[in-house]
């Protein structure tokens, strides 16, 4: 998810409250203000005595010429380069990105410039400092960056088998975000491949809908996590980022709010997806279901040989969660 940062110098209380309510990640105040905005709300500071300290852990440099890129290029990686375009010359940030890679933070003036910057080259800044005292552009900027999630590719699976199991320990995901139908998440056996499961937003005779709910699979599942990462269902805690993804492969980052590991009766989803055998054991109940190809909910209950569902795969393996170029064999 794109960060926004706000700053406030000089400091007004209206606009940290905003900058709260809009979700922003950081706002940049002057010296000895850290404890007034903690007494506001959570939220990182950038100042002398803040969370993030110019200089330590932020860095601000100014862009007029290939000097100044060369500048920001050479700071430490782990540190967070805020860039200043003193002339709006979209080229520097361009070959930042390809020469640092990750954080870059580019300071903007409105939400116009904050889709811009990260949208730029596809994969776009890390974020924006937005430099506005207007409250609406605020908020604006906020749905705005909101609003832009991961591209995820998605790709047609062919069912091969569904096999009925014993009993196991299935995680069901309760999210702080309602999904609209067609969305869910991706969760595999193993790291190569996932299914879209869907959220239970579908409403049925037998139980109500909850639309903030993925009923995902067996605890020993993957799913595939903001940033590209995986994480075990069984590790997932309230509080945890996770991944939404809706059927034309739009991510979104949601925060979890429970994780509901249950002993049921449980079934063995396998497909083909682009030449890839991929697979999900799942709880087996006729209110759990994958993603067609039209973006509507299949029950997997429902489910048959030649059935077209949507996935994601993957080359590579992972090592803790994170891809790595390696030979890897998971059955």
């Amino acid at each position: 998810m794109k960060k926004l940062w706000v700053n406030i110098v000089p400091y007004d209380k209206g606009l940290v409250t905003t900058a709260l309510e809009s979700g922003a990640d950081a706002i940049v105040v002057p010296d000895n203000m850290n404890e007034k905005v903690h007494q506001l709300g959570r939220i990182k500071t950038v100042a002398k005595d803040g969370d993030l300290r110019p200089g330590v852990d932020v860095v601000f440099v100014d862009i007029a010429g290939k000097q100044d890129e060369d500048k920001a290029a050479a700071i430490a990686p782990g540190k967070i380069v805020v860039l200043r375009m003193l002339d709006w010359t979209i080229i520097p940030i361009e070959n930042l990105l390809a020469r640092r890679g990750k954080n870059i933070i580019v300071q903007v003036t409105n939400a116009e410039q904050a889709k811009l910057m990260v949208e730029i080259l596809e994969k776009g800044v890390d974020g924006v400092l937005l430099n506005n005292t207007d409250i609406n552009e605020i908020k604006k900027t906020a749905e705005i960056l909101q609003g832009i999630g991961d591209k995820i590719e998605l790709v047609v699976a062919t069912i091969t088998g569904v096999k009925q199991l014993g009993m196991g320990d299935r995680s069901c995901l309760d999210t702080c975000t309602q999904m609209a139908p067609g969305e869910g998440m991706l969760i595999g056996n193993t790291a190569a491949g996932f299914f879209l499961v869907h959220s239970e937003s579908i409403e049925n005779p037998y139980v109500a809908a909850r639309p903030f709910r993925v009923n995902a699979g067996a605890v020993h599942a993957y799913t595939l996590a903001p940033g590209g990462g995986t994480k075990y269902l069984a590790d997932l805690k309230s509080g945890d980022e996770v991944l939404l993804v809706d059927f034309n492969g739009k991510g979104q980052v949601a925060y979890l709010g429970r994780n509901k590991i249950e002993k049921r009766p449980m079934i063995l989803i396998e497909a083909d997806a682009d030449g890839m055998p991929i697979g999900l054991v799942m709880q087996n109940a006729e209110t759990i279901r994958l993603v067609s190809t039209e973006g509507q909910p299949i029950s997997i209950t429902k489910l048959k040989t030649g059935d077209k569902v949507l996935a994601h795969v993957e080359k590579g393996g992972r090592h803790f969660g994170m891809k790595v170029e390696e030979t890897l064999i998971e059955r």
